[in-house]
């Protein structure tokens, strides 16, 4: 039986699988050997998300086994400024953690040997999000998201993942590793470019590989076809 991958997170997961999304590309590297599950809800926050949790992960998991890692990837809309335009998206600082440890402790008890991955909000590039708000850039528009807001979340959610021993990947501090990021790796000042998946990609592979996922750990699914016997194509196939 092919092991799971659980993706639990809001739109940056949910677009996950559109073209370039990392999502789509850990159903690619582990395409014999693992099944990659989306459960992505746009817009979400940790508040929404714990409210539907039951639901969301209605037939995630194969009945006989618990995925081998579940990501839960919130933070982006729970940072929202109280005082903007998204302000129903926002969840105080103290809460959003809270609500970090419940979604942690359903999946401990639900899947006992899952790993459970958190991925911190990405950083925010806010004149990005000023003309995908209002569709210019007058001085006197304020965005609805900042990176400073990000920043103390992102934090945030890393405390919850040390204080609970959980893998987490510090996708705000990463990305801005990189050289214009702002544009390289977001579209729209919040969500992913083909760059930005690809950064988040890697470092969920470099994370799976620390707690021994990997290609190599794994077995292929069925027999491949160079194991196949030209002269008795069938005899491989008699599992």
């Amino acid at each position: 039986m092919r092991p799971r991958l659980v993706l639990f997170g809001d739109s940056i997961t949910e677009q996950s699988f559109a073209s370039g999304g990392w999502g789509a590309a850990l159903a690619n590297h582990f395409g014999r050997q693992a099944d990659v599950v989306l459960r992505g809800l746009s817009g979400y926050n940790t508040r929404w998300a714990l409210k539907v949790l039951d639901r969301a992960m209605e037939g995630a998991a194969n009945e006989s086994a618990d995925p081998a890692a579940v990501t839960v990837f919130f933070g982006a809309n729970d940072a929202s400024l109280p005082d903007q335009q998204q302000a129903h998206q926002h969840v105080p600082l103290e809460e959003y953690q809270t609500n970090l440890r419940a979604i942690c402790a359903y999946f401990k008890n639900k899947w006992p040997s899952a790993a459970i991955i958190l991925i911190t909000p990405p950083p925010i590039h806010e004149p990005a999000r000023i003309r995908d708000m209002y569709g210019d850039n007058a001085p006197s528009r304020q965005p609805e998201r900042t990176n400073e807001a990000a920043g103390t979340y992102a934090q945030a959610c890393i405390a919850v993942a040390k204080e609970l021993d959980h893998p987490v990947i510090d996708i705000w501090t990463q990305m801005q590793q990189f050289p214009d990021w702002q544009t390289s790796a977001l579209c729209d000042g919040l969500h992913f470019t083909p760059f930005g998946n690809k950064i988040l990609f890697d470092e969920v592979l470099k994370t799976l590989e620390s707690i021994g996922f990997s290609q190599q750990s794994l077995r292929s699914d069925l027999p491949l076809f160079h194991e196949i016997d030209p002269k008795d194509p069938l005899k491989a196939l008699e599992i």
